[in-house]
């Protein structure tokens, strides 16, 4: 999951942006709402965390206007104003959670996740598909029952394919969605991260359809 990150204060920013590429999330940093306007036009995240006091455009002018443009990305503002008034106008201009500074890192994680699943439509916090069950909130996989040892990003990845399960996904996408602005790819590197997660899950659980790109499938068998 790729998430844009809009805080102007850098030891928070610094902060926030660690703790979340910890969660295995790739993060981009923008530093104004200039900036946050320009990543917005990119297209390529899953959700939003606004701060709201920004220099060059406010963070509630940035929120408001890309609803205006029929932006449907979930967005968490993240800020030190605590007045009702606040909340209020923050909610009512878009937002669809609203999370005062400061805040413990594992309540951040607990609703990120909870934007992330309710807008891809999934109601229970563990993933099941098939043999295998994904639980974001505690990093683990297992396959019939059984834990698996995966990677950061083998589990990010799977976490990809699988929200929602069954959706091709190009090459370009997974790399979109797995890594941020300051990460080089090289050509290979999801093709490596595909076989290493073949290899634990069974070789049909990722199809590669010819032209389009990679889906799940149900069709799997422990190799």
């Amino acid at each position: 999951m790729r998430l844009l990150l809009v805080e102007d204060d850098v030891m928070i920013g610094e902060s926030i942006n660690e703790a979340l590429n910890g969660e295995n999330y790739a993060v981009d940093w923008a530093r104004d709402g200039r900036s946050a306007e320009l990543a917005l036009a990119n297209g390529v995240y899953d959700l939003i965390l606004l701060d709201l006091g920004l220099p060059k455009k406010q963070g509630l002018q940035v929120l408001s206007e890309y609803r205006q443009r029929g932006g449907m990305l979930p967005v968490l503002i993240i800020t030190a104003r605590d007045s009702m008034a606040d909340k209020v106008g923050g909610l009512d201009a878009g937002a669809d959670d609203y999370l005062v500074k400061p805040f413990d890192l594992d309540e951040l994680f607990a609703r990120v996740r909870a934007l992330l699943r309710r807008h891809t439509g999934r109601a229970q916090p563990v993933i099941t598909y098939g043999k295998v069950t994904l639980n974001p909130a505690i990093h683990e996989v297992h396959l019939d029952g059984q834990l698996l040892s995966l990677s950061g990003r083998e589990f990010a990845l799977l976490l990809s394919l699988l929200t929602p399960p069954g959706r091709v996904r190009s090459l370009a996408e997974l790399e979109e969605k797995l890594y941020s602005w300051d990460h080089e790819v090289a050509s290979n590197t999801l093709e490596v991260l595909i076989h290493r997660l073949r290899k634990k899950l069974g070789t049909n659980f990722i199809q590669n359809i010819r032209g389009m790109g990679y889906k799940v499938s149900l069709e799997s068998s422990v190799s």
